[in-house]
């Protein structure tokens, strides 16, 4: 007995893109959460090659899992995880927004153009700059969340997997290092609110070779845990 595939059409808008010219991997891994299951519970998003902007994609249910393509490139899988993810540890809005002035990218960023951490225009891009929180392992950011990132039903997934996405690999980097993302596991506990205001957070959790691991939260400020997510990057040989 075979499963029929549910197919769509994904395009994804030339704003939302990380690297110059391919798809912010934590926007991608947000979209592909929400039409799995709406990031709850856990997802876990393998991306196996860079999604290009302003390109019609596939978009495919079969059974639990969702895949993007590009003709017969796979370009994206998703997978539930059966499993909570846990945050980094709370930090309060203005212990994450006082962190911003150590963000490594303000000296050296690699992906200027980034949607989630790059040196975009205010209202273009979220322009989350994590810095270190002093006498922690961690890297804080605090969110005000813009208005013109909100759909029908509120902030979407996609936006707040490109927030959980950056973070972790600044929780590696120095200035002139870089990455790409490899994995991301997201998990949405709460809706995120237009207009709020939120710290971000992240630690490093190891490396292995050319992989670094790293684990992000988007937290309330009574220290509520709102959305997680587990990383896995990829350094350059």
């Amino acid at each position: 007995m075979t499963t029929a595939a549910l197919q769509t059409v994904l395009t994804v808008p030339e704003r939302f893109r990380g690297p110059v010219g391919v798809a912010n991997g934590g926007w991608i891994a947000g979209t592909m959460a929400e039409a799995l299951n709406g990031g709850r519970p856990a997802v876990e998003v393998t991306l196996h090659a860079p999604t290009p902007l302003e390109t019609e994609l596939r978009l495919e249910h079969v059974a639990n899992s969702v895949s993007l393509s590009h003709g017969d490139r796979l370009l994206v899988e998703a997978i539930p995880v059966a499993e909570d993810l846990e945050g980094p540890g709370f930090v309060p809005f203005t212990d994450a927004a006082r962190a911003e002035a150590g963000f490594v990218g303000l000296r050296a960023h690699p992906f200027a153009e980034c949607f989630a951490c790059g040196m975009r225009e205010p209202g273009d891009g979220l322009r989350i700059f994590p810095g270190p929180v002093e006498g922690t392992d961690m890297v804080a950011a605090g969110w005000r969340v813009p208005f013109n990132v909100t759909g029908e039903e509120g902030v979407p997934a996609s936006i707040v997997g490109a927030v959980l996405d950056c973070i972790t690999g600044w929780a590696h980097f120095g200035p002139g290092e870089t990455a790409l993302l490899g994995r991301l596991g997201v998990q949405i506990h709460r809706p995120v609110h237009p207009g709020a205001r939120y710290s971000v957070v992240a630690r490093p959790t190891g490396r292995d070779g050319r992989k670094m691991f790293g684990q992000s939260a988007i937290y309330e400020d009574d220290g509520t845990l709102v959305a997680a997510a587990r990383a896995t990057w990829i350094a350059p040989r």
